[in-house]
């Protein structure tokens, strides 16, 4: 699924993380986990294309992220679905709108085959009663619940999310891990940046670090 060898992350000419291997399988659940500013979020945009990889090899869903290129990387994100830890609703549309303009700007066709796709991803994270809603009409967890609902929009092979708990509170952090452990067990692979190190004990998965520019498995 995910492969990166003797790879150096860059946010412009500033070094972040050097000589960086990782490995990830497909069907694995992996925390990143690091203090503010150890790279955790580079790391992660360089995977999904927002970072270019400039030194070292790295692979994510049969794509090269050495030679990726601008135009190629609509078509790594339809691969891959991300989790942002702000949601990244449009607060403009309903929850049902939110999810048919990913659809439509993804080039699917067809009403009936939209809105059953739409069905299909809300009914997955227990939101199948809130498509007429607008995203601040919901609380946080369930704004959570709808952005992880777009993320399998295209049917990823992995999902990134990116502290996708920071913003909402013990209780409603356990639902969100429910939901994405029932995702993993579809065959789904899972790469979670988080600082929530009671999260990490109660769903315990191999986790990996950022620290001192370097990323490195914890034992």
């Amino acid at each position: 699924m995910l492969q990166l060898i003797d790879a150096s992350i860059f946010q412009r000419e500033n070094l972040i993380l050097s000589n960086v291997n990782l490995e990830i399988n497909k069907g694995d659940f992996n925390y990143i986990i690091g203090k503010t500013g150890s790279g955790k979020s580079s790391l992660m945009k360089t995977l999904y294309g927002d970072l270019p990889l400039q030194k070292g090899q790295g692979t994510i869903v049969d794509f090269d992220l050495a030679t990726l290129k601008e135009k190629d990387i609509p078509y790594l994100r339809r691969k891959i679905g991300i989790v942002f830890q702000d949601f990244k609703l449009l607060n403009d549309r309903t929850v049902y709108d939110n999810l048919l303009f990913v659809l439509k700007a993804t080039g699917w066709k067809g009403k009936n085959m939209m809105d059953d796709k739409i069905n299909d991803v809300l009914e997955k994270v227990d939101m199948k009663t809130k498509g007429f809603k607008m995203p601040y009409q919901l609380s946080g967890g369930e704004q959570q619940r709808i952005a992880i609902a777009r993320a399998l929009l295209n049917n990823p092979e992995m999902i990134l999310a990116d502290e996708p708990t920071g913003n909402l509170d013990p209780k409603t952090s356990v639902e969100i891990m429910n939901v994405l452990e029932e995702i993993n067990k579809t065959g789904i692979t899972i790469l979670m940046a988080t600082h929530d190190y009671a999260l990490i004990l109660k769903f315990p998965h191999k986790t990996i670090k950022c620290e001192g520019n370097k990323v490195f498995e914890v034992v």
